[in-house]
Formats: structure tokens, C-alpha cells, sequence
């Protein structure tokens, strides 16, 4: 089964850790969360991969390069000016002739890809679309079906007096080839306001499958760090099934990999997440709910809490960083404090997470 992976978007929420970086290639657990995707579906039969990619697809294209060391294949199909999500899907159309999964590259969560293939096969639907539930459905597009659990409508961002169902979008579908037919090509068009609603006048079967699994995307500051922490206290149950084997764990310290230096005086305060090549000096304070990415420095005095650290970060001494995102390869001068921010340069962005 081949599966479409979009990553198009230019996360402006996340500037300006994306503004070097696209957002799927963000870090997730110091592994960016297009290669966690490409691995969890690896492991549910995909072998053969599609990347819809339109900003600063080289980032994406050098990093992931054919697939062969995932062990699959990559295509890659680029958009000089956004399709949409379902203009996107019709871009890549030539790559499916059989059932295909398609996947918004910024998510993260559990849902049971290999049941959800099975679900849909079952259901003889043109598509399937994977639901989650949330608290509030008004940001996202909201999912009412019947009984059989096939969709009868669709409301995109309704109103609070509007919502009939807490069951949204979850981003994740396995759709037929004959989906392609109804979408125009060379015109950017979503799949959500403008698709699906026509699938359902056509009357083509579209089923849903849900259940209570872990999902999140990471569109915004808060929620990129709010997935950290979820990992961290193990709500999110697919890293421990594709990362556990690589982290060793010792009480609420977990250590990446290997050459990493604590010095006994440091103080860990769990749970703690450590990179490969990090030294961490005496007198340190890290945690509870910080990461560290590979080959960083903290220097004495410093103290990390609830923060996450991309890799080859620099903090001199006496470095306060909390509840803040550090991009790659910053120094941090001695004791600067840095609250509630983004941190990539001297001209940091000040957002609320």
C-alpha cells in the first residue's frame, strides 16, 4: 500500500522554529515528526511513500533523501503555489491506483493504522476518514454520521451552537483511487470544505473510524510542548512501541543513546528526556518535563524546566530556560532568563505557551 504524506505548510504558528525548517520536519523527541510518520506506517504494510512538498522542499528532499534508509521508497511532488489539501492529493494522483493513505504530516498520535485499513476495507466506503474526539470541536472539522458509522455531514469550524458531535477530523484517511476523479486538477481545493461535501451529494459510501486513541497536532507552541510532556508521562503509546528498544531508562531519566555526560552533581528531576553527545555540568538543574537534544552543552548553574532543547544547543552559566523552545545550534550567553518564548536567536519571539 502506498501512502501520500502532506507537507506543504509553512507552520507560521511555530515561527521562528519554521522559519529554517518546515514544519513536519520539526523534532518530535529529537526525531522530526515526518520521519516517525514515514516509520509508523512503515510498520502497518506502507513501503512505498509520496511527500506533497511546497515550503523549502530541499530541507525535506536532503534529510529523507529516497527512503532507502527507513527501508522504503520515497516520491517526492512539489506545489509551487498551495493546492490545498485536496489539490495536493489529486498532484500525486499518477502514484495510486489502489487503496492509498493519506496523512497531514503534523500530527501526532496513536490510531491503529493497520485496523483502520482493515475498518475501511470493511466498510466498502471510497474513503474513511480517521476521528478523534475532543472537548472542543469549534477549530476543527466536526464529523456527524449514522448509526453504521457512515457520514452524513460535515460542519468545518462550527459555531458553539452548531455542534452536534465532539468527533473531529483527525487528518488520517484511506481513500480508493475513484476519489480522484472528482477532484479537479491544477486548482487548489480543500478536501474538507469542498470534496467530501461533494462525495456525500454524489452519494458515495464515506465511512468514519474512531476510537479513544492519543492525538494531537502541533500546530502552535503550547501544543508542541504539550505533546513533549504527553510523551513523557506516556500517554502517547506509539513511542514507546517504535522508541523504547533505542532509550534506555534509568527511573525518570530517559538517555537517547550512548557518550552522554551527567555530572553526579547535576540534578534530574523527572521525567527527563537526553539526546546522544550531551554534557551536562555539576550544579545543573534539569526538569521536570525537559528535553534535550543531541550533542548540547548545559553549562553549571543553568536550570531547565518544562522546555525542550533542539540539538547543538549551547546554555553558559546560570541559563534559566522555562517553558520555552530553543531552535538548533543557539547559544544562550550567561544568565540570560528565557520564559514562556521561542528562542532561536538574540531576536527572540515572545509567544504564549
Amino acid at each position: 500500500m502506498n501512502a501520500l504524506l502532506l507537507a506543504g505548510g509553512r507552520g507560521t504558528r511555530l515561527r521562528p522554529l519554521t522559519d529554517t525548517m518546515p514544519k513536519p520536519m520539526v523534532p518530535i523527541m529529537n526525531v522530526s515528526l515526518l520521519e516517525r510518520n514515514i516509520l509508523r506506517l512503515k510498520s502497518s504494510g506502507v513501503k512505498e511513500f509520496v511527500i506533497s512538498t511546497c515550503y523549502r522542499p530541499t530541507y525535506i528532499c536532503n534529510r529523507l533523501g529516497d527512503g532507502s534508509k527507513y527501508g522504503v521508497k520515497i516520491h517526492y511532488v512539489h506545489e509551487n503555489t498551495p493546492l490545498g489539501t485536496a489539490g495536493a492529493v489529486k498532484n500525486a494522483a499518477k502514484h495510486f491506483t489502489d487503496t492509498f493513505i493519506v496523512l497531514n504530516s503534523d500530527i501526532v498520535s496513536d490510531i491503529n493504522v493497520t485496523k483502520l485499513i482493515e475498518y475501511h476495507k470493511s466498510k466498502k466506503a471510497v474513503a474513511t476518514i480517521a476521528a478523534t474526539y475532543v472537548d472542543d470541536p469549534t477549530q476543527y472539522g466536526v464529523i456527524e454520521y449514522d448509526e453504521n458509522h457512515y457520514i452524513t455531514s460535515f460542519k468545518e469550524k462550527p459555531k458553539k451552537h452548531e455542534v452536534t458531535s465532539n468527533y473531529i477530523n483527525a487528518g488520517l484517511y484511506v481513500f480508493e483511487p475513484d476519489i480522484l476523479d472528482q477532484i479537479p486538477s491544477n486548482q487548489n481545493v480543500s478536501i474538507e470544505k469542498e470534496t467530501f461535501p461533494l462525495l456525500l451529494e454524489k452519494k458515495f459510501k464515506m465511512a468514519v473510524y474512531h476510537n479513544q486513541s492519543y492525538w494531537i497536532d502541533i500546530g502552535t507552541p503550547e501544543k508542541y510542548l504539550k505533546v513533549h510532556r504527553d510523551i513523557l508521562d506516556g500517554k502517547c503509546k506509539s513511542f514507546e512501541q517504535y522508541d523504547a528498544k533505542h532509550w534506555n531508562k534509568i527511573g525518570h531519566l530517559i538517555l537517547r543513546g550512548e557518550n552522554t555526560n551527567i555530572h553526579h552533581n547535576a540534578q534530574i528531576i523527572g521525567p527527563v528526556f537526553v539526546g546522544d553527545h550531551v554534557v551536562i555540568e555539576s550544579g545543573a538543574m534539569i526538569g521536570p518535563y525537559a528535553v534535550i537534544g543531541d550533542n548540547s552543552y548545559i553549562s553549571s548553574g543553568c536550570r531547565v524546566l518544562g522546555s525542550v532543547l533542539l540539538d547543538h544547543v549551547h546554555l553558559s552559566k546560570n541559563v534559566k530556560v522555562i517553558n520555552t523552545i530553543v531552535g538548533q545550534k543557539c547559544k544562550i550567553g550567561d544568565q540570560k532568563e528565557l520564559s514562556n518564548t521561542i528562542y532561536t536567536s538574540e531576536l527572540d519571539y515572545s509567544v504564549a505557551v
